[in-house]
């Protein structure tokens, strides 16, 4: 079980002052996914659920449910582009964060904004593509290993998507090892590899932080009798805001994954397909848990109750 609880808090300025002190900021690149799970909305929640701002930059949209990706319609790299310049120029960053961009075009994009903001570091996600059609997928990985992985600080991924990108040509007999993944991931410009979604037993999973030269940490969890989405967007973005807000690397892949955990037991399924972790669990413990939470003086103070019926989609 997850023994992740709340979100940080920004330092406040003992001094009286009319404006708040500002939230570290995560500006993520990713597409907007319709049903919630995963994408730009994922980025939305899990950034702002642990104590950062999230600066959305759209780079397309999915066709999608929570069953399946159908689709996608790029945004043009333009459009892309402008976005992130207008925000850079208002707001102070701490972190890039990169999801699922749709096009070679629009890393393009996310390679010459990153690069201008080099002292920065850059979280990127790679998902499961075998959705999309072949061609369409051998352009993209290569544009994201040219363009993107040379300016990556944290590369994650699912240890199979990531074995069959990295080691296309692998041969031996055995699997290779998260570490021989992050040796790949380094020979690219990568100093950091998360690998996730090891299987060692049928009741675990292992998730491995590695360099090229040693294993960082590992962290296992009981598996969940259940199929989610939006698993790898949601801990990408909480490692990304976790060190926004101050963590070393080691400190917030931790404390992203023990977050990961929280979210998927208290998982609930909207529609008809797969589960969605609920992002905003810790707000449910924290309120059951809170012993001090003052009472109405009145019924006259107490707001209304609307007759929203209790959740019934919980995993």
């Amino acid at each position: 079980m997850s023994n992740y609880t709340h979100p940080p808090t920004p330092d406040q300025d003992d001094a009286d002052t009319d404006v708040d002190a500002s939230y570290p900021c995560v500006l993520t690149f990713n597409s907007n996914d319709p049903s919630g799970g995963g994408g730009i909305t994922a980025d939305i929640l899990s950034c702002n659920s642990v104590g950062a701002h999230t600066l959305p930059v759209v780079t397309g949209c999915y066709v999608k449910d929570t069953a399946e990706i159908r689709s996608h319609f790029c945004i043009d790299p333009e459009g892309v582009s402008e976005q992130a310049r207008a925000v850079l120029e208002d707001v102070t960053v701490q972190v890039f964060k990169v999801g699922f961009c749709g096009s070679p075009e629009a890393l393009s994009v996310v390679a010459e904004v990153t690069a201008d903001y080099a002292d920065l570091p850059v979280i990127a996600y790679m998902p499961d593509l075998s959705w999309w059609e072949d061609e369409e997928i051998e352009n993209y990985l290569e544009a994201f290993k040219d363009l993107v992985l040379p300016q990556t600080t944290l590369l994650i991924g699912n240890y199979s998507t990531l074995s069959r990108w990295l080691l296309p040509d692998w041969s031996n007999a055995r699997a290779p090892t998260p570490r021989e993944l992050a040796k790949a991931a380094g020979e690219l410009g990568v100093p950091y590899t998360l690998v996730t979604g090891l299987t060692p037993t049928t009741q675990t999973f292992e998730n491995v932080l590695c360099t090229p030269y040693n294993v960082l940490l590992t962290e296992k969890f009981e598996r969940q009798d259940a199929v989610f989405t939006g698993t790898g967007d949601t801990l990408s973005a909480v490692i990304a805001s976790l060190i926004a807000v101050g963590c070393d690397l080691e400190v917030a892949t931790k404390e992203a994954l023990n977050y990961l955990d929280g979210c998927l037991l208290a998982g609930y399924q909207p529609g008809m397909g797969q589960v969605l972790p609920d992002r905003l669990f810790w707000t449910q413990s924290m309120s059951e848990g809170d012993d001090d939470a003052v009472e109405p003086e009145s019924s006259a103070d107490q707001i209304d109750d609307f007759g929203l019926p209790k959740i019934t989609t919980r995993h």
